[in-house]
């Protein structure tokens, strides 16, 4: 099942973002393909202000799981997160055949 997760920084939150950047990364990279889209989006400054990510887990108890150990969310950025069900109809990844 597809998910979509997208979060909100704290205001003022720049540096805890840059701070914890590459460990949020290595842990997106460690998800592998569960991981199917990830970014921060921007504000209107450019500045990063959030992520967006697209992941497929087994249900919303264990995406619930894995989303606690996302570095940026042990760091404290978050303001919020909110998370849905997702259905890509737009040019979706091929099905492995």
């Amino acid at each position: 099942m597809l998910f979509l997760v997208h979060t909100h920084d704290r205001p003022g939150a720049l540096d805890v973002r840059m701070a914890n950047r590459e460990a949020h990364v290595a842990w997106l990279n460690a998800a592998g393909t569960s991981v199917k889209a990830a970014g921060p989006w921007l504000n209107e400054a450019g500045e990063m202000a959030g992520s967006l990510l697209i992941i497929e887990a087994a249900d919303r108890a264990a995406l619930d799981v894995w989303l606690v150990t996302d570095p940026y969310q042990v760091a404290g950025l978050f303001e919020r997160v909110e998370v849905a069900p997702y259905r890509w109809v737009i040019n979706p990844p091929a099905e492995p055949r």
